[in-house]
C-alpha cells in the first residue's frame, strides 16, 4: 500500500501554522552593505545561545533580513570562505522557479520532475521557499541563504494532479507524495552527486520498503538525508519522522523549529523518544515570500507589510546549508559524520544534555567549524589539544615567547583541518622573587670539620614550605616533597685525593669546596659559575680531585630533576600542574694558583631527558631532550691586603636531541657572567663587604626548527609540512647589581643587602625590581 503526506505550507499531517503579514522593511531602492551593528536575540530560556556578531563585510541589509544566517552564526563560516560552493543541495519538494534571480548560475540543469512530465515548476511556492532559506544568492537584495554559494537540484515529487487547492494563502493543501516518488527523489539525487537530500515533507504513514532502500544507499554514498519534524505540536515525531531517523546508520536528521528566541517552536514536533538524531533550527516567522523574483510587499491602508513563512519546512533547510558550508569546507566528510558534527556542536537548549525537546539542541554553525574531539598536529599520532600548553620557557629564555609565532595545521578527530598559531600556548617562564627566596626560608645550618674532613647540614626548621617553593609557588605536594635535609661532606682521602658528596646539593658548589675557592656571599646577584638557566633540583653530587703538581684535576657528578618554571595545562590531566623530568651531569675541571691569582677552567656535559635548557615542550612535538657543554672560566685576584677581585663566565653550547619533527641546525647559544669586587674586614676584622655586577644564563642565539605542518590534502589526507623557528632568545636582558655586607652584629650572624635587577627574569616588560634585604640570626 502505497502511504500519502499531506503537504502543507510547512510540511506535516496535523494542521499548518498560517503565513504571517508583518511590517515591510523601510523601502530601499538599492541595498547597501553599510555595516550596522547586528541585534542580540533573545536568550533562550536554557541560556544565552553563543551568537557571534557578523564581520561588516556581510552585515548588510539583506544579511539583517536573512533570519537564519543571523540567528545560526553562518557568517563566521563565510568569513572563511565557506559558502557552499561547489556542493549540491538536492531539494525534494514541489519544484522551483526557474526565473527567481536568487538562484540564477546556480539551478543544477539536472533539476527535474521525478514523474519526467510536468515543468520542474510546480503550482506552489513551497519548493521555492525551502531552496531560498538553504541557499538564496547573496546580491545584496531580498534574503540571503545559509549556504548562498550552493547548487539546488530541484527535484520536482508531488504526486501529478495533487497540488491545486484554492486556498490563495495556502495553495499546496492538497499535495501529496508517494513513498515511491520521494524514493526516487533520494536516488536521483545520489546519481546526480548532491551531497545533501532536503526533505521538507512529513505525515503519519511509515516507510515502504524501496523507501528505506533509497535510504540506506544515500547514506551509504555519503549524503546527508535532513527531514523537517512536522508541524503537529506533538511531544513525538510521526512515524514518517521516526522511520527516518532510524535509517541511515547515522546519515539523518530530523530538525524542529524555533523561534526568534531560540524557543521551540509551538507547532513544531518535539524530539520525544527519538533525540539522538534531533537538531532544532528557525523555523518561525522567517522572511519573506517572494513574488516575481522580488520580496513580496504589500500596501495595506498606507502600510507596507511582507509575509513571513512558518514551519519546520523551514527549519530543515537552514540545516541542509549548514551540512553545505561543512562539506564544502571539509570534503573528506561523509554525509553522517556532517550530521554527528552538527549535533554534536548544537548550543544545549532545554534540559542538560540531550531531551525529549530539543534533542541535541539548537544548531549553531560557529561551533560546528571548531575542532571536535582529540586534535593532533595534521598526519600526527600524538593527542594536541589546542587547550594545552604548547611550551613553558626556562629562565634562560626570559621572554622569547611573547613575539613568537607558530603556525600550523592541525586536524580534529574527523581528519578535518584547521589553521592555528600554536605560539598563543607558549608560556614564559615565571619571574622569580630572589629576594623572598633569600629570606623567606626558615632553615639552620649545621657544620663541622678539621683540616681532613668537614660535614655541613641543612635543615627546615620550621615544617614550613622551603624558600625554593615558595619562590616558584609550588603544589603542597611539590612543596612536601622538596623538603628534605640537604647535606654535604668532603675529606681527604689520600695525599692529594680529596672526595665529597653532596644529597639535595649541587655539584658546582661542592667543586668549589674541593677547590677552596673564595667566593663572596650575595642574596640576589648569582656567580656565573654553576648558572644552568633552569629550575633544577640536584638529588646527588659528588666531586673527586686529585693534584697533579701545581694543578689540581677535579671530576664530578650529579643526577636530579629539572621543574618547568610555569604550571603547564593538558586537557586530560584537567589540571595544572609542574612536571619534573631526569637531569644529570658529568663535570671535568682544572684549577692553579699563581700567586695572587687563582683560575679554574671547567667543562660540564648536562643530559636533559624531555626539556631543552630546563624548557618543555608539548609531546606533540616529539622532543625528547638535549645536551648542554658549558664552558666555565673565573678568576680571582688578590689586589691588596683585604681586597679580592673576581669574575666568572660561561658559555653554554645546546644540541636538542633528534625528533621527527625537528629540523637541522636547533642548537642554542647560551652564557652569563660576574664580576665582583671584595673587601675584608670593613668595620670589623672578619666582616665582608662586596660588590657583585651580574648577568644570570641567558640564551644569546638560536632555538628549534620545526618542521610542522602548513597545509592538508583531504584527497589523500596527508600534511605539507614547512620549516618554522621558534627563536628561544629573549627581548630582555637581566642584569643583577648587588652591594652585600655580612658579618656578626649583636652577638648573631648578620647580613645586608642593596640590589637592582634590570629585567628581571629577561623579561623587557617586567619593571626592575631593586629593594632592600636584612637578616639576622642568632643560635640559642
Amino acid at each position: 500500500m502505497v502511504a500519502a503526506f499531506a503537504l502543507l505550507t510547512a510540511c506535516g499531517g496535523g494542521g499548518s501554522p498560517p503565513i504571517i503579514r508583518a511590517p515591510a522593511p523601510a523601502p530601499t531602492p538599492t541595498p547597501t552593505p553599510t555595516p550596522t551593528p547586528t541585534p542580540t536575540p533573545t536568550p533562550p530560556p536554557s541560556g544565552n545561545f553563543p551568537v557571534v556578531a557578523a564581520p561588516s563585510a556581510f552585515n548588510t541589509s539583506e544579511y539583517r533580513r536573512s533570519d537564519g544566517p543571523s540567528q545560526h552564526n553562518a557568517a563566521s563560516a563565510w568569513a572563511s570562505g565557506h559558502t557552499g560552493d561547489g556542493v549540491t543541495i538536492a531539494v525534494i519538494d514541489t519544484g522551483i522557479d526557474l526565473d527567481n534571480p536568487e538562484f540564477a548560475g546556480r539551478l543544477s540543469n539536472a533539476s527535474t520532475d521525478i514523474f519526467g512530465t510536468r515543468p520542474v515548476e510546480g503550482p506552489d511556492d513551497h519548493g521555492n521557499l525551502v531552496s531560498l532559506v538553504a541557499a538564496a544568492a547573496r546580491d545584496n537584495t531580498g534574503i540571503l541563504g545559509i549556504a548562498y554559494d550552493a547548487t539546488v537540484l530541484a527535484i520536482r515529487a508531488d504526486t501529478p494532479g495533487s497540488c491545486g487547492g484554492d486556498n490563495a494563502e495556502d495553495p499546496s493543501t492538497d499535495c501529496t507524495f508517494s513513498n515511491t516518488a520521494i524514493a526516487n527523489s533520494i536516488d536521483y539525487a545520489v546519481a546526480n552527486a548532491a551531497k545533501v537530500i532536503n526533505i521538507s515533507l512529513g505525515g503519519e504513514g511509515g516507510l515502504n520498503q524501496a523507501l528505506r532502500v533509497a535510504i540506506d544507499n544515500a547514506v551509504a554514498n555519503g549524503v546527508l538525508i535532513i527531514v523537517a519534524a512536522g508541524n503537529d505540536g506533538r511531544a513525538e515525531l510521526t512515524n514518517f519522522g521516526s522511520e527516518f531517523a532510524a535509517r541511515g546508520n547515522g546519515g539523518v536528521l530530523i530538525v524542529g523549529s524555533v523561534d526568534k528566541d531560540y524557543g521551540i517552536s509551538d507547532f513544531s514536533n518535539k524530539a520525544g523518544a527519538n533525540p539522538d538524531f534531533y537538531i532544532a533550527a528557525r523555523g518561525e516567522e522567517v522572511c519573506c515570500v517572494y513574488e516575481n523574483g522580488e520580496i513580496l510587499v504589500e500596501t495595506i491602508d498606507g502600510d507596507q507589510f511582507v509575509y513571513l513563512f512558518s514551519g519546520t519546512s523551514f527549519a530543515s533547510p537552514q540545516v541542509a546549508g549548514a551540512a553545505a558550508l561543512l562539506a564544502q569546507a571539509f570534503p573528506n566528510l561523509t554525509g553522517a559524520e556532517i550530521a554527528e558534527i552538527l549535533l554534536r556542536s548544537a548550543f544545549d537548549a532545554g534540559a542538560t544534555g540531550e531531551d525529549p525537546v530539543f534533542g541535541q539542541g539548537i544548531m549553531d554553525i560557529n561551533r560546528a567549524f571548531q575542532p571536535i574531539g582529540t586534535t593532533t598536529l595534521a598526519a600526527a599520532t600524538t593527542a594536541f589539544a589546542l587547550s594545552d600548553t604548547s611550551g613553558i620557557a626556562s629562565p634562560a629564555m626570559g621572554d622569547a615567547f611573547r613575539t613568537a609565532s607558530l603556525p600550523a595545521v592541525i586536524t580534529d578527530e574527523f581528519d578535518r583541518a584547521f589553521e592555528t598559531n600554536l605560539a598563543g600556548t607558549l608560556r614564559g617562564a615565571e619571574v622569580p622573587q630572589r629576594l623572598n627566596g633569600a629570606l623567606a626560608g626558615n632553615a639552620r645550618h649545621v657544620g663541622g670539620g678539621t683540616q681532613a674532613a668537614s660535614v655541613a647540614f641543612s635543615i627546615d626548621a620550621s615544617g614550613a614550605q622551603p624558600p625554593r617553593a615558595q619562590a616558584l609557588q609550588l603544589t603542597s605536594e611539590q612543596s612536601e616533597a622538596a623538603r628534605v635535609l640537604a647535606a654535604r661532606v668532603a675529606m681527604q682521602i689520600a695525599p692529594g685525593t680529596q672526595f665529597g658528596f653532596a644529597y639535595r646539593q649541587g655539584a658546582d658548589g661542592l667543586v668549589a669546596t674541593l677547590q677552596g675557592q673564595e667566593r663572596p656571599a650575595f642574596m640576589i646577584a648569582r656567580d656565573a659559575a654553576g648558572e644552568s638557566g633552569m629550575i633544577a633540583r640536584s638529588d646527588t653530587a659528588f666531586a673527586l680531585r686529585h693534584r697533579l703538581g701545581d694543578w689540581g684535576l677535579t671530576v664530578s657528578a650529579q643526577t636530579g630533576v629539572t621543574i618547568t618554571a610555569a604550571e603547564q595545562r593538558r586537557t586530560a590531566q584537567l589540571l595544572g600542574r609542574r612536571a619534573e623530568e631526569d637531569l644529570a651531569s658529568f663535570g671535568l675541571s682544572f684549577d692553579r694558583d699563581f700567586g695572587d691569582f687563582d683560575t679554574a677552567l671547567g667543562l660540564t656535559w648536562t643530559m636533559e631527558d624531555n626539556t631543552v635548557l630546563g624548557a618543555r615542550f608539548h609531546e606533540g612535538f616529539g622532543i625528547a631532550g638535549s645536551d648542554t657543554l658549558f664552558v666555565d672560566a673565573e678568576m680571582g685576584w688578590r689586589i691588596a691586603d683585604g681586597w679580592r677581585l673576581g669574575g666568572a663566565y660561561r658559555q653554554g653550547f645546546t644540541r636538542v636531541a633528534d625528533a621527527p619533527l625537528l629540523a637541522d641546525n636547533s642548537q642554542i647559544g647560551s652564557n652569563a657572567w660576574s664580576l665582583d669586587i671584595q673587601r675584608v674586614g670593613v668595620f670589623a676584622g672578619a666582616d665582608r663587604m662586596a660588590l657583585r655586577i651580574s648577568q644570570p644564563l641567558r640564551v644569546q642565539s638560536g632555538g628549534l626548527n620545526l618542521n610542522l605542518p602548513v597545509a592538508y590534502d583531504y584527497e589523500t589526507l596527508t600534511a605539507e609540512y614547512g620549516l618554522r623557528t621558534l627563536s628561544l632568545t629573549p627581548q630582555g636582558r637581566e642584569m643583577t647589581g648587588e652591594l652585600s655586607w655580612i658579618g656578626q652584629l649583636w652577638g648573631g650572624s648578620a647580613a645586608a643587602s642593596l640590589f637592582y635587577r634590570r629585567d628581571p627574569g629577561h623579561f623587557e616588560t617586567v619593571p626592575d625590581d631593586m629593594g632592600v634585604g636584612l637578616r639576622w640570626s642568632r643560635d640559642f
